[in-house]
């Protein structure tokens, strides 16, 4: 596997635990959430997918600019 793609699963993996994360504070601190276990599930795989995107995108960008 090529490290840009590596690197941008690993910030994939990030999103989605940073999203269920949040999800779970949100449901032990403020109140439960509106919406069923899968629907949550959901959403973090996408978020998941939209952060992997944005790092595979972005850092041949930013490496190309010497920022990485």
């Amino acid at each position: 596997m090529r490290p840009r793609a590596k690197s941008a699963l690993l910030w994939g993996t990030v999103g989605l635990l940073a999203f269920l994360t949040a999800a779970q504070g949100y449901q032990l601190l403020v109140a439960p959430l509106p919406v069923s276990l899968p629907a949550i599930g959901a959403v973090a795989v996408v978020v998941a997918a939209l952060t992997a995107a944005t790092a595979y995108v972005t850092e041949h960008r930013l490496r190309s600019k010497g920022r990485t």
